[in-house]
């Protein structure tokens, strides 16, 4: 089988995004056949990842390449090098064979995969992340390249219920569910969160204006004396193109007696021991499907107060395993933290027992069958 991805893990320091679930989900296919790998690195060159998966590399710049913007002479040079290199490195994994050809995600890996398959007589399959449908499909000729990338694929999918009604729209044809999830590694079962306050909170993601740590710190300068009474502590952990403002908004509410405690990013081991010591993870992001520590946090029992973005209202209204703020605002995220805090999480625990549907190795069945 060849993947084809923007996401693998190059410095596994957690700020890889989404790459820690494509190793795991590589992984769990190379279980059951031979996987080659086409994902960014440092520079053109094959490694050994694992006994079964060779991964091929492409040239990329350090930061994710969806920060690059053409219009910037730098970003341009390295927009040319990665579309002609991730080309390149598609052609030479599938080679002379009839593999079976993954794309994560759709643009520009999806157009690279349904390249390299019209001109072998192969079929593929593409699997649409929220930036690909939500961010690329809102330029016309992009979304014009998406809609083709998905219409000749052998099978679309996408990892949100909204996403792929999104996606079907821009394509013209049925996009299927398919959750993004990680392994956890956690030895035994991880302790049950504090019945009752004082809490431990964390947040665990990309500084990003996407993912609302700026609406978040600000939701926490908005709470009372008797909100933080039943704050011990609150981990901002992750890293961004934020960082400066977070530091500033961290440092204030440490000045104000806060208990916020700053990170960085952590690697999968750290990020499942973050999840584990935290009593509620917060997810206030601005846009989102399903994100990948929503998973996390049911399969190590931890409820979550999130924003009414993509499917997350649906999922916590149907396991009931946690609060949603009634809409994207640091007040009415302040007001669903409040609600937390003075709630015993043991009202919340039996809807995180219900992870059955973001079960990995069902998940790589699904995509070899």
């Amino acid at each position: 089988m060849v993947v084809i991805t923007s996401s693998f893990p190059i410095r596994g320091d957690g700020s890889e995004a989404a790459g820690a679930f494509v190793a795991d989900l590589v992984e769990e296919l190379a279980r059951q056949a031979a996987v080659r790998v086409v994902a960014p690195g440092p520079r053109d060159e094959r490694e050994q990842y694992a006994p079964n998966i060779e991964v091929i590399r492409y040239a990329a710049p350090a930061k994710p390449l969806s920060t690059l913007k053409p219009w910037r002479p730098g970003d341009l040079y390295w927009l040319a090098r990665v579309l002609r290199g991730g080309m390149r490195a598609a052609r030479a994994a599938v080679g002379s064979g009839k593999p079976r050809v993954l794309a994560l995600w759709g643009l520009p890996c999806g157009e690279w995969a349904r390249r390299v398959a019209a001109s072998r007589g192969l079929a593929y399959t593409v699997w649409l992340l929220g930036s690909d449908v939500w961010s690329l499909g809102r330029v016309p000729v992009l979304r014009g390249m998406l809609g083709r990338v998905i219409r000749q694929a052998g099978k679309a999918y996408a990892d949100g219920y909204v996403l792929a009604d999104d996606a079907r729209r821009i394509a013209g044809i049925p996009v299927d569910f398919l959750p993004s999830t990680r392994s956890i590694g956690t030895a035994g079962e991880p302790p049950p969160p504090r019945a009752q306050a004082p809490y431990r909170l964390l947040f665990l993601g990309r500084w990003h204006p996407n993912k609302g740590v700026d609406l978040l710190l600000q939701a926490l300068g908005l709470l009372g004396d008797a909100d933080w009474q039943r704050i011990e502590q609150v981990e901002i952990q992750g890293g961004g193109p934020l960082e400066p403002a977070v530091r500033e908004a961290v440092e204030a509410l440490q000045r104000a007696g806060r208990p916020v405690l700053l990170g960085a990013f952590l690697s999968k081991d750290q990020a499942e021991a973050a999840i584990a010591r935290a009593d509620w993870l917060l997810i206030p992001s601005r846009i989102e499907s399903i994100p990948v520590v929503f998973s996390d946090a049911m399969k190590l029992g931890r409820p979550v107060v999130s924003m009414p973005v993509g499917d997350l209202p649906r999922l916590v209204e149907e396991l009931r395993c946690g609060v949603v703020a009634q809409a994207v605002s640091a007040e009415d995220y302040a007001r669903a933290l409040a609600a937390a805090v003075a709630a015993p999480t043991g009202r919340f625990l039996p809807g995180t027992e219900a992870a059955a549907r973001f079960d990995l190795r069902a998940i790589a069945r699904t995509l070899l069958h």
